[in-house]
């Protein structure tokens, strides 16, 4: 029933909106999963470039995620017919006028929120979406800001020195408008920070994510044991992090199933880190349920 009442929700959202990105049927339904009370949407997972999957988004709901990637560019080049939405795309060649962060991401998430007042069944904290500015800071922030407004009731907030949750928090990453961010009072989006960030501790209420190039910090890839002096400086980096509030995650981490693999994830899921970054959503979601159920472990 869940599932059926989102898909009717999501259906006349995006007919009210004009256009429907992506066809509404079983295909491209995010599944809920109605067979166990007890299932819970997986925290630590974040899809990598979620927007190169075959259903951006839907699959990674599908699998539990709790948290999405998209790269986005406005008006990044002078092209018949190119608005000033906010394209999803990796590199600006292969931009789809239909592939907009508002088909993709806002308007699907929307009509789930507005069905069911969460993302995911059982969700506990927001639904993170991490946007990855391609194009210059100030001009891409200014179209977004614009463009969050008409589902400010869903976002996590800032407003009066205050951070008010929602059912999604949007984390702007890549080329980051920090300044303005910093100096305004309301806002309905946060900032991606770095590791090097932690050494001046900024405030948790812009920066509640620090994220940072895994191979710019540490030489191990899961072959053999982790070498004890970045062993002790991962823990160090969590203990600070944790400390702080602030969640972290690592991208370019090994993505090739295999044991090496499985021992990273390993690694950093012991050690707290907030957010596994990876392009196989079966693999991590396999690995993350075995954890939960460890007497239904299979190698993921």
């Amino acid at each position: 029933m869940l599932r059926s009442t989102a898909l009717t929700a999501l259906s006349l959202l995006l007919a009210a909106c004009g256009s429907s990105p992506l066809p509404v049927t079983d295909d491209v339904a995010p599944t809920t999963p109605p067979v166990d009370t007890g299932w819970q949407p997986l925290d630590q997972a974040h899809a990598h470039n979620d927007y190169e999957h075959d259903r951006p988004l839907f699959d990674a709901l599908e699998h539990g995620f709790m948290s999405a990637e998209a790269d986005v560019y406005v008006s990044p080049i002078a092209r018949p017919g190119l608005g000033d939405d906010l394209y999803v795309a990796h590199d600006p060649q292969d931009i789809d006028p239909s592939r907009t962060l508002a088909s993709l991401y806002l308007d699907p998430l929307y009509a789930l929120y507005l069905d069911q007042a969460v993302i995911q069944p059982n969700q506990q904290q927001p639904f993170q979406l991490l946007i990855d500015f391609k194009t210059e800071a100030e001009s891409t922030w200014a179209a977004l800001e614009a463009e969050l407004e008409p589902y400010a009731d869903m976002l996590s907030r800032y407003e009066n020195g205050l951070v008010t949750p929602g059912a999604v928090t949007v984390v702007i990453s890549g080329n980051r408008p920090i300044d303005t961010l910093a100096a305004a009072g309301r806002r309905l989006a946060f900032i991606d920070g770095r590791l090097a960030d932690l050494d001046d501790a900024p405030p948790v209420e812009l920066f509640p994510l620090i994220s940072d190039n895994w191979t710019n910090h540490f030489s191990w890839t899961g072959d053999g044991a982790m070498p004890a002096e970045e062993s002790q400086r991962l823990d160090g980096i969590m203990q600070q992090a944790h400390s702080l509030g602030y969640r972290i995650r690592f991208w370019a981490t090994p993505d090739s199933p295999g044991e090496a693999r499985t021992a990273v994830w390993t690694r950093l899921a012991d050690a707290g880190v907030h957010h596994l970054n990876t392009d196989d959503l079966a693999g991590l979601e396999a690995f993350l349920r075995s954890r939960q159920h460890p007497q239904h472990a299979s190698a993921p």
